[in-house]
């Protein structure tokens, strides 16, 4: 792939902000194209799956998948870095993008699509992108119709009447846990940006934009709300933290919201095809297997076999190291 890129996205998709941050950090030639009619037609020409991102060098190589376009563009494009130079830390800024992409997104979509105030705002936004900005007729049977349609995916990521309220506290402790750890630093790892922060912002950026979360995150976690303004134009401002330094708020949130995601992804890879039901500290969280987690925590703990030491668990918590040692 080589640039300049056209990157095909939307607003509203974790992912596409998430790789056009890492584009803007970079400082590699791209355009935005949003996904819309205009675009429709030179997006289906490349896209195996109708998903955003979709980015397209200026060799027609196209790929999507938010998580593997920045790894073969880290590859093409190695400096500045977004791979802390301690195994330990490298390893962690990848498993934190993974939480960011598999367990983060469920709280993004629960508040988007289960509270009417999120829910209207979003098939506004949608139906804007849908029509790019041109007046309709009367847009509200549009808006109703994306609004039936999105509530009904509601069930992928897990959210229902009864597991909606551990994703909801779940979202708190992480976001409570995150301001603590962004008091002392302008990144998750120090002072420049690694993977696991383009994960975290593109799930916090859309989280921040939906009344109800975003409300949540304005009221009480004013570095945070910092954070991602930071991402939006990321730049390097230093140097990694060592671990030793990072370890007194991040080891709090290894062991517990991704603690909780890897138990979780256990035991969505053990399900096979069958729906399954975890106990996540106490409560029951039941839903339909999930694939392409089942391929993630794969690779996931590949990386950690590769890095595995005795102070690297330490910061993780036994529970968390269990699973990812298979």
């Amino acid at each position: 792939m080589q640039p300049p890129f056209r990157l095909f996205g939307a607003e509203l998709s974790p992912y596409s902000v998430k790789v056009r941050s890492y584009l803007r950090y970079k400082g590699i030639a791209h355009t935005w194209i949003p996904r819309g009619p205009a675009a429709q037609a030179e997006f289906q020409k490349y896209a195996k799956l109708p998903l955003v991102p979709l980015i397209v060098g200026a060799d027609d190589v196209a790929m999507q998948d938010s998580t593997p376009i920045l790894e073969r563009l880290e590859a093409a494009h190695p400096a500045p870095s977004i791979t802390p130079d301690d195994p330990r830390a490298a390893f962690l800024s990848s498993l934190i993008e993974e939480y960011a992409d598999e367990w983060l997104n469920k709280a993004m979509f629960h508040f988007r699509w289960a509270y009417e105030a999120d829910q209207l705002w979003a098939a506004k936004r949608i139906v804007d992108m849908m029509t790019e900005g041109a007046p309709a007729p009367d847009r509200r049977p549009i808006e109703a119709a994306v609004r039936e349609r999105m509530i009904g995916r509601l069930s992928f990521v897990g959210s229902n009447s009864l597991t909606g309220p551990f994703i909801e506290r779940s979202f708190r402790r992480f976001a409570d846990l995150l301001e603590a750890h962004l008091r002392g630093r302008p990144y998750l790892f120090g002072h420049r940006p690694a993977l696991a922060d383009f994960g975290v912002f593109g799930q916090v950026y859309e989280l921040l934009s939906d009344p109800t979360p975003g409300g949540i995150l304005r009221a009480h976690h004013p570095h945070v709300v910092d954070y991602v303004e930071r991402m939006l134009e990321p730049e390097p401002q230093g140097e990694w933290d060592p671990p030793e330094a990072l370890a007194p708020t991040l080891a709090p949130l290894l062991q517990s919201e991704v603690r909780v995601f890897l138990r979780w992804s256990a035991a969505n890879a053990a399900a096979g095809d069958a729906p399954y039901t975890v106990d996540l500290d106490g409560a029951a969280f039941s839903q339909e297997p999930q694939k392409y987690a089942v391929k993630s925590l794969a690779a996931i703990r590949e990386k950690y076999r590769a890095a595995k030491r005795d102070d690297l668990d330490a910061l993780l918590g036994a529970e968390a190291a269990a699973v990812l040692a298979g």
